[in-house]
């Protein structure tokens, strides 16, 4: 693998290396290789406006109404809002540009396009079709009611009731008890008058039909609740701040037309069902099936702030002048293998979740309908691992900053915040990934073994270390199942409890192995030859990091010898020597625009 370093730094400012933009151009055409369409160009041309600059100093109050007006500019950005509702890569690139800038416009933005109108679009059994135009000219914003205080994950157990009434076909909206109180969806006074999907138990002729979605006005022209409409606005949580309420309904009338209906039931004249999708739970997972788009957008928000975390850092650490080894001389901090060696790994992992998720979308948008659950797993397995991932990206970014990174003014600690909120969003990540590994363990083949090693193959091979990866992923799923099957018998939960551990292993070593093998892929496609080098070591160096606490296991099984194990600290610690040097023109290629990072006090003020 042939690396081009720039030349040493010998004074206070680092020379970029020949030919280095070309470097980012290159690697950034990789990144954002999304399929048809120029979302990422757009998108990041309408996050560069002076309406999307940082400015914390605002009282919540204010950056509330600054949320929506942010959407409005993306808005007007669009040239068909409905065709972008149903357009997943779309509606992802949007959250990767947004979540550069401000989690708060990435909320309501996904909220609005995604999980609203995307819900009513998705609706083509009601007879006439929804009129949509007050929401694709934003005149009114979409929202999405669904989870309630008492039920998160647990949806298909919600409490608010949608009541059939014969007398007209229309419906009762209720909120039985303060439990069922919605909580916490964007239902404040900021934004203008606003229209919600509510997600209830449809009750009919004496039957409870499960969870459907209902069409439902929340507020007037002046902003104000509606009659029988209780919107209490919630304390601000951590991050961009958003108008998070918890809304309630005392019996709300709404017309026969506000059933959002499909293949999941059909409301009949005579309040009898017709539904393809027989059991309650499967049918509350085909009316919110929105919320794994969702999912897709949470992760692309959270890889694109970790994206600008590292832009962030690694600009700062160019600038950033420390004590040299010769008496009286100052160097930039990332000239410290100490300090730049855990923001290369960083950057390692935020090309494998970008690029990983570039392959999870292509699967969504590619399943036939019998691969439906197998994707909404993988949809699932990558939010849950991107956000974590992502967070901790951010979170070594902020100490690598220092004091600076504790002020909000500097951006980081609100991209840590968010990440943070996305971590619980759209599934909470440790409840989907129980689902998933409960699913896989007897569900999902074996990863074949692979050959046994002799010894001499390369530790910074990126497809010898796919093979350990596939190894620890079996190794996993061994252990799942003979945990499984050693717990006592007639106890689900405990047979549950008893592989638990070596589950979350396995779905974590299936996530991993992804990952690396979409940026392996990468390298092996680019055209530019230095480009590929780095692109093949930072596969190598984030399968090194990622895999090295699995090395005794791998050892147990014969995956790895005994020398291969004992070399793997120096194999990663010498890649990382070779690879350090080029941090500047790695996270270059994220194209943070320039317009957000120029206006954040670290880069710009005299240190």
């Amino acid at each position: 693998m042939m690396i081009e370093n720039p030349p040493p730094a010998s004074g206070p400012a680092r020379i970029p290396a020949p030919g280095s933009g070309a470097l980012s151009a290159a690697l950034a055409a990789v990144l954002y290789e999304d399929g048809p369409g120029e979302w990422h160009g757009l998108w990041r041309k309408a996050v560069s406006a002076d309406v999307f600059r940082h400015t914390p100093h605002l009282p919540d109050e204010a950056r509330w109404a600054q949320a929506y007006e942010r959407l409005r500019a993306l808005h007007d950005e669009v040239p068909d809002p409905v065709a972008l509702a149903g357009d997943v890569r779309g509606l992802a690139a949007l959250h990767e540009w947004t979540g550069q800038v401000d989690g708060a416009t990435a909320t309501v933005a996904g909220i609005h396009f995604n999980l609203f109108l995307g819900s009513v679009l998705d609706d083509t059994a009601t007879v006439p079709a929804h009129d949509v135009r007050d929401f694709t000219s934003l005149r009114r914003t979409g929202v999405f009611l669904c989870t309630e205080r008492a039920h998160g994950n647990d949806v298909s157990a919600l409490e608010t009731t949608a009541t059939w009434d014969p007398a007209d076909g229309g419906f009762v909206l209720h909120t039985p008890h303060p439990g069922a109180a919605k909580y916490m969806p964007n239902t404040g006074p900021a934004g203008g008058p606003k229209t919600a999907v509510v997600a209830a138990r449809l009750l009919a002729r004496g039957t409870d039909h499960g969870v459907f979605l209902l069409l439902a006005p929340l507020t007037g022209e002046d902003g104000g609740p509606l009659p029988g409409v209780r919107i209490e606005v919630l304390p601000r949580r951590a991050g961009d701040p958003v108008d998070h309420c918890a809304t309630a309904f005392a019996h709300v009338r709404l017309p026969p037309g506000a059933l959002l209906q499909g293949r999941h039931g059909r409301l009949r004249p005579d309040g009898t069902l017709d539904a393809e999708v027989v059991t309650v739970r499967r049918r509350v997972l085909h009316a919110i099936r929105r919320v794994t788009v969702g999912k897709l957008c949470m992760s692309a928000a959270t890889a694109g702030g970790a994206r600008a975390a590292l832009a962030v850092a690694v600009r700062y650490g160019e600038r950033r002048l420390v004590s040299g080894a010769v008496p009286g001389s100052r160097v930039p901090v990332n000239t410290l293998r100490s300090h730049a060696a855990p923001l290369l790994r960083a950057t390692a992992t935020a090309y494998a979740i970008t690029l990983w998720h570039r392959r999870v979308v292509r699967r969504w948008i590619g399943h036939s309908p019998n691969e439906r659950a197998a994707a909404e797993r993988l949809v699932g397995i990558a939010k849950s691992w991107i956000t974590w991932q992502a967070r901790a990206v951010i979170a070594e970014c902020r100490e690598r900053v220092g004091a600076r990174g504790l002020f909000p003014a500097n951006a980081l600690p609100d991209y840590y915040a968010n990440a943070e909120g996305a971590v619980t969003a759209e599934g909470d990540n440790l409840p989907v990934w129980c689902k998933a590994g409960s699913e896989m363990v007897f569900g999902q083949s074996l990863p074949p073994a692979p050959p046994p090693p002799n010894g001499s193959e390369p530790l910074t091979d990126p497809r010898f270390l796919l093979g350990r990866a596939a190894a620890a992923e079996r190794h996993w799923q061994l252990r799942a199942r003979e945990r499984m099957r050693d717990a006592p018998a007639g106890n689900p939960l405990e047979r549950w409890n008893h592989a638990s551990g070596a589950a979350f292993e396995m779905v974590r070593a299936h996530a991993v192995r992804a990952a690396g093998e979409a940026l392996a892929a990468a390298g092996e496609r680019c055209a530019d030859p230095r480009a590929a080098a780095l692109l093949d070591g930072l596969a190598a160096l984030f399968l090194l990091d990622h895999l090295r606490e699995w090395t005794g296991p791998l050892l147990a099984d014969g995956a790895l010898t005994a020398g291969q194990t004992g070399a793997w600290a120096a194999a990663r610690d010498d890649l990382t020597g070779r690879l350090a040097p080029q941090l500047p023109v790695l996270t270059a290629a994220f194209e943070v625009p320039e317009e957000h990072l120029g206006r954040l006090p670290l880069l710009r003020e005299p240190l």
